[in-house]
């Protein structure tokens, strides 16, 4: 290191005063790299490295006849129709960072490795700014927009608010973690679009190494965008493919021809010359077969133009079935003829343009996803890059485009997503998958339905910048005391000192807050419970954002405490609300169950579901309304359809929710709750019970946008004699799921 005087005097003075070397002194203290470097504001090489265990939340098996189970999948199956050994695929609910942390540093690690390890990682990361959370909800013949959680809010925050920055960073230890988990044969996908496609193609080299790009996929998704007037439209996406290695799959994709492929030519006797040069229509995939007829209609035998292109008589014969051969208006003869290679297939290109986004709704797949991406288009890169029983990753998932697709090429899979309704979307499309896969005689795999349990204090709020530890504690202990307090104060409850859990205390209930940036856990209610029964504390409120699947708010009353769960609405981080009083905390959802007992067999039936959710102030969206225009907004458990005449400016007000089953979009009954316990490996490899239960979902109903019906009464099931727990699951319209548990006596 060759430092002058005052070079040495400039970074003492600077590193005392505790501010940041300018690069210059970078280079000079450690050196140049021989490679380029894509560098950022707050890069950092840490790694997310925390092990939170994975809880069980549900596990989803279509139920198979005993001669199914004698066909195929003998050692995967007992008796019962449930699968019970062999790899369970897993829809996991939650932050991807810390999920990716967890299997690649947890016990689930080694049941990845067994199933072979993750052969294909395909993302569909965030790229596309402001549209990742909001979501279109069908009420009848009208549509709902759901507006995105705190939770969700703070994920787009984050990965948005500092533009470009904080996007790379969030991708960055993202893929970091990928790496690490892809198998040393594996391959990764990475779609975005022309925003990030620059910082993505940097990152990607750096971490799986410029050696190991493979391909830059242009992806035509649409022939059809916006019109503009000072550029040209934006229709293409496209997906980075980078390997961990030299070593990889690859299985060559050639396209059957067919006949949106074969060439097919328009000849018409318009001036009377007889011969002509005609233009071909065409996919433009295969552009490179195009060529030129010459056509007599004179009387001389049609002869194939070129070698290698032969006459298909048949398709002929159909076109005249079709109507396709016919005369013009003015009676001048069109004639259209159909040329095909004799080859089967010709192979692709890394430019797709056969694969239209559109055909998302086209072919009835369209979930109302934003994100969502057609089914074929997955289908190929999961058939060029993966085998039969390949593991197949989609951390970013969405709507389950990957998992399905997968599903049905007999692959295993993982997916992962942070919004609660990508995880109930995925849910009910993997279960029809399941049916359709039964009823073709196909095999299929049980799925589970996985959290994030025993989230840790460090990771309720985020910490920025690079402090020493007990600068972190005291800046994180400042921002939780901040939050709650923020809470209290709008809630109108004064702050405690002196309890494990508790924060506040409400006339006579004392008051415990979740944490800001994820959802209560079974271990948080617990806890509380736990700290009620030894203080003999009876009354109490539990506030949060949000609520982890499957826990049974019930579970409380079994001990004789009086917990109330609340909803803490988004108002609270307006000043001026909490000011005046105006915000309003709302219970969580409630399920009224009735068992039917027919000798020996038990039915269930839903008699009452009730939600009280807010998202609109209805006055100030009224003021806003323009005249002949509608607004659907959602106000103390009622959606409303608001109409404003065009004429006279009325406002008329329509409640689309009227019955209480138009709030349920799923439930589903496990008629044996406890005989499934909920196991976690604890870092010796041992399984220990958690107290808890995996819920067997053995039968459900649930709406589809094909069918919007919902069976309020569950089907039979025969059980054995004596008492038993059932378990009921309801989800609503948002996602978000209530769990009630009743005791039956066969």
């Amino acid at each position: 290191m060759d430092l002058q005087p005052n070079e040495i005097r400039d970074i003492t003075r600077l590193l005392e005063q505790g501010k940041p070397l300018p690069d210059k002194y970078r280079f000079l203290l450690f050196g140049d790299k021989r490679q380029v470097e894509l560098v950022w504001n707050g890069k950092t090489d840490d790694v997310t490295n925390v092990v939170l265990p994975f809880q069980s939340i549900e596990h989803i098996d279509e139920p198979r006849t005993e001669a199914e189970i004698a066909k195929a999948q003998q050692s995967l199956l007992d008796t019962s129709g449930q699968q019970i050994k062999g790899w369970t695929n897993k829809l996991i609910w939650g932050d991807n960072k810390l999920i990716l942390s967890a299997l690649k540093n947890g016990p689930m690690r080694k049941e990845i490795e067994d199933a072979g390890g993750i052969k294909l990682i395909y993302i569909d990361s965030p790229f596309d700014v402001g549209a990742d959370f909001s979501m279109n909800i069908e009420i009848g013949d009208d549509e709902f927009t759901k507006k995105p959680s705190v939770i969700e809010e703070i994920a787009y925050r984050d990965t948005w608010g500092k533009g470009a920055d904080s996007f790379i960073a969030m991708i960055y230890e993202r893929l970091e973690l990928m790496h690490s988990l892809l198998s040393e044969d594996g391959s990764i996908f990475v779609h975005c679009d022309s925003r990030v496609s620059s910082y993505l193609k940097l990152i990607l080299d750096e971490i799986f190494n410029k050696n190991n790009f493979r391909n830059e996929i242009s992806w035509l998704r649409t022939t059809a965008g916006k019109t503009v007037y000072s550029n040209l439209p934006l229709n293409t996406d496209y997906i980075y493919w980078y390997t961990k290695s030299d070593k990889f799959t690859y299985n060559p994709v050639t396209k059957e021809l067919d006949d949106s492929d074969v060439a097919s030519f328009n000849l018409d006797d318009n001036d009377g010359r007889g011969k002509y040069n005609t233009q071909p229509i065409i996919n433009p995939a295969y552009r490179q077969n195009l060529i030129y007829i010459y056509e007599d209609l004179r009387g001389q035998k049609w002869q194939p133009p070129a070698k290698g292109w032969r006459f298909n008589k048949d398709r002929m014969r159909n076109l005249e079935i079709d109507n396709r051969l016919h005369f013009t208006k003015n009676s001048i003869r069109e004639k259209y003829y159909l040329l095909e290679r004799q080859e089967k297939g010709k192979q692709l290109s890394n430019n797709w343009f056969d694969i239209p986004g559109n055909s998302v709704k086209q072919s009835g797949e369209g979930l109302d996803y934003p994100t969502q991406k057609p089914e074929s288009l997955l289908e190929r890169i999961i058939q060029m890059s993966s085998i039969g029983g390949d593991l197949v990753a989609d951390f970013f998932m969405g709507s389950g485009t990957t998992l399905a697709v997968a599903e049905k090429l007999g692959r295993k899979w993982i997916g992962t997503d942070l919004g609660r309704f990508g995880v109930h979307t995925s849910r009910k499309r993997l279960i029809e998958v399941q049916r359709q896969l039964k009823k073709d005689g196909n095999d299929y795999r049980a799925f589970e339905i996985l959290n994030l349990g025993n989230y840790e204090r460090k990771q309720f709020v985020n910490i920025v910048g690079d402090l020493r530890a007990v600068e972190k504690e005291k800046m994180l202990r400042r921002k939780e005391d901040d939050f709650k307090n923020l809470i209290l104060s709008a809630y109108k409850a004064e702050p405690i000192n002196g309890f494990r859990s508790f924060v506040g205390k409400k006339r006579d209930r004392l008051v415990a807050v979740g944490p800001i940036e994820y959802p209560i856990s079974h271990t948080f209610i617990q806890t509380i419970i736990d700290e009620c029964r030894e203080k003999g504390i009876t009354k109490a409120d539990v506030l949060g954002f949000a609520y982890e699947m499957g826990i049974d708010f019930s579970d409380a009353k079994k001990f004789g405490v009086d917990l109330q769960f609340k909803i803490i609405p988004n108002e609270v981080f307006d000043k001026r609300a909490v000011e005046r009083g105006q915000v309003k905390f709302f219970d969580v959802s409630f399920v009224e169950v009735k068992p039917i007992v027919k000798k020996n067999a038990v039915a269930i039936e839903l008699t009452n579901f009730s939600v009280f959710y807010n998202q609109d102030d209805i006055n100030q969206v009224e003021q806003e309304l323009k005249s002949g225009s509608t607004k659907i907004v959602l106000e103390n458990g009622n959606i409303i359809k608001l109409s404003k005449d065009k004429k006279t400016d009325l406002i008329t007000r329509e409640v689309l929710t009227q019955k209480w089953s138009d709030w349920i979009d799923y439930w589903a009954v496990d008629f044996d709750y406890e005989s499934r316990k909920e196991l976690v490996r604890n870092e010796k490899g041992e399984d220990e019970w958690t107290g808890n239960y995996v819920f067997e979902n053995e039968w459900q109903s649930f709406r589809t946008r094909k069918n919007r019906d919902l069976d309020l009464t569950s089907a039979y099931k025969e059980v054995a004699k004596g008492r038993r727990k059932v378990a009921v699951k309801v989800i609503d319209i948002f996602g978000n799921d209530t769990t009630k548990v009743i005791e039956v006596n066969i």
